[in-house]
């Protein structure tokens, strides 16, 4: 019987002991922190947003890096497929806005508790508090691992599922890339992605707490649009954040890093210009003796109305009835284009994962192991692959972790 040595007990770690034990490897997963799915634990703001049910097309357009990397891994473990995994383990799932998939409790603990019973069941051997230090190799071929305590680990297959540098506090410290360059292997430049970012007006720490749902976005280099797309996005004392600001950094960061880019929201995505003017007007025409700051209430937040009415240069005493039209166009096209430069980006720390990884090129797609040295395998964030968010960062480690359990040993 194969034996297979597993490093790291996260989301792809898990799901590929689970599967080579399925498969009757004998399978032993070490993890440095005191429990698994540290990182799991945390992700969807402790929901887990398990996968997206997007058609299988969809999934490939959600990822920014190497999508057709992972033609193999998808099929071989499709969305529909991960939910019918955890179905199986007695995880009952729901579809929220968007094709998030979430289970049914918004636990995640219920998740790695789904993945640690099936372990147990299956007889995966799990050690805890255990670090590995390098991986072993003879002839070409990965043997094993030697820990951190001196101890060395023999195996047949390795595979490694470290994740990245992102939140480095749950233990993603890069041991990963560290083991690959070693034997080896490139791995690309990395950067935090899925990551909040930082602007430069002073309004930003006005907002900060405030919620923007139903918005559009759109981020431009000069006349050049980069990104654009609607759905919700939050304040912070230092800029923004939110699902499509996040998605946004994976594609724009790069750029970002060279210059500041403009973030430009639209308030009103629903209302075409003219259509938002004569809102305006009805909204003046009930309110025509009343003080322009105490006549737009109903068209946005309380938190963003004095910001609004700043920025609109129409002094906030003016009575309604004199507003004069270009001031009320320069109004209308304020929530059309309410915009702020993009300075940067915020750190790992804050970074949902890690752009850039082991370099796919050296990988074999159809199995997961290195094309270095055999019965290496990599599966999951680990690897040149990420991205945006909703669900579809989860499907990449479950896929890329269930193809190295399926193929580790063979």
């Amino acid at each position: 019987m194969s034996k297979i040595l597993v490093v790291g007990g996260g989301p792809a770690g898990m799901m590929a002991a689970v599967t080579a034990a399925r498969n009757g490897k004998k399978v032993l997963l070490i993890e440095k922190n005191e429990k698994l799915g540290k990182k799991l634990f945390i992700t969807g703001k402790g929901r887990c947003n398990i996968t997206n049910a997007a058609d299988i097309d969809e999934l490939f357009s959600a990822v920014v890096s190497n999508p057709k990397f992972l033609y193999s891994s998808f099929y071989s473990l499709t969305n529909d497929q991960v939910i019918d995994f955890f179905e199986g383990l007695g995880v009952e799932t729901k579809v929220e806005r968007g094709g998030r998939v979430f289970p049914e409790s918004d636990h995640s603990s219920d998740v790695i508790r789904a993945l640690e019973q099936e372990m147990k069941r299956l007889g995966v051997a799990v050690s805890l508090r255990t670090e590995a230090e390098k991986i072993l190799a003879e002839d070409g071929s990965a043997i094993g691992v030697r820990l951190s305590s001196g101890k060395k680990i023999y195996a047949d297959a390795v595979i490694i599922a470290t994740g990245g540098i992102s939140y480095p506090s749950t233990g993603s410290t890069g041991d990963g890339y560290r083991f690959a360059r070693e034997c080896g292997h490139k791995v690309t430049d990395l950067s935090p992605a899925l990551v909040p970012m930082e602007v430069k007006e002073w309004y930003a720490k006005e907002l900060m707490g405030l919620s923007l749902r139903n918005i559009e976005i759109k981020i431009t280099d000069g006349k050049k649009k980069l990104y654009e797309e609607f759905g919700e996005m939050l304040f912070t004392h230092y800029g923004v954040t939110g699902p499509v600001i996040l998605s946004a950094s994976s594609i724009v960061g790069k750029k970002l890093k060279e210059h500041p880019l403009t973030l430009h929201i639209d308030l009103k995505p629903a209302l075409e210009e003219e259509q938002l003017d004569k809102r305006v007007l009805r909204e003046f025409e009930a309110n025509h003796n009343r003080q322009f700051k105490n006549a737009v209430d109903s068209l946005f937040p309380a938190k963003l109305k004095p910001v609004i009415i700043e920025l609109s240069e129409v002094p906030e005493g003016k009575k309604v009835n004199e507003v004069t039209k270009e001031e009320r166009l320069r109004f209308v096209r304020l929530i059309k284009d309410f915009h702020m430069t993009l300075t940067g980006m915020r750190g790992y720390n804050e970074a949902i994962i890690t752009k850039g990884g082991v370099s796919v090129k050296e990988i074999d797609p159809g199995t997961m192991e290195s094309k270095l040295v055999n019965g290496l395998y990599f599966a999951g964030e680990v690897l040149d692959l990420d991205a945006v968010t909703g669900g579809y960062n989860l499907q990449i480690a479950w896929s890329t972790g269930y193809l190295a359990g399926v193929n580790a040993g063979k």
